[in-house]
């Protein structure tokens, strides 16, 4: 089995999402990042609007549009805190 990352979505009143991940993709004032297991640790600043991007284990996606916040990256695990998080529409 791949590596996995543990993933917690969490809004200032909610948390929106949780679960395991292959990877991860978000957008800080720095750029846009991809977070992979084993990713030194960091955290970041989200640039607004953004969106966060969870790529699950079997190809699935799943999007949210982001209003401020940060995300922390540990060895195995990510944290998204934002200020709101809604499911992105898909592209057409």
């Amino acid at each position: 089995m791949a590596q996995q990352l543990h993933v917690d979505l969490v809004a200032v009143e909610e948390k929106v999402w949780s679960g395991e991940a292959e990877m991860v993709v978000a957008r800080t004032t720095e750029g846009e990042l991809g977070v992979l297991p084993g990713h030194a640790p960091l955290l970041g600043q989200l640039a607004e609007p953004s969106q966060v991007r969870i790529k699950q284990a079997g190809g699935q996606q799943v999007a949210y549009d982001i209003t401020g916040g940060f995300l922390s990256v540990g060895a195995e695990s990510v944290t998204v805190l934002a200020e709101s998080a809604t499911p992105a529409t898909p592209a057409r």
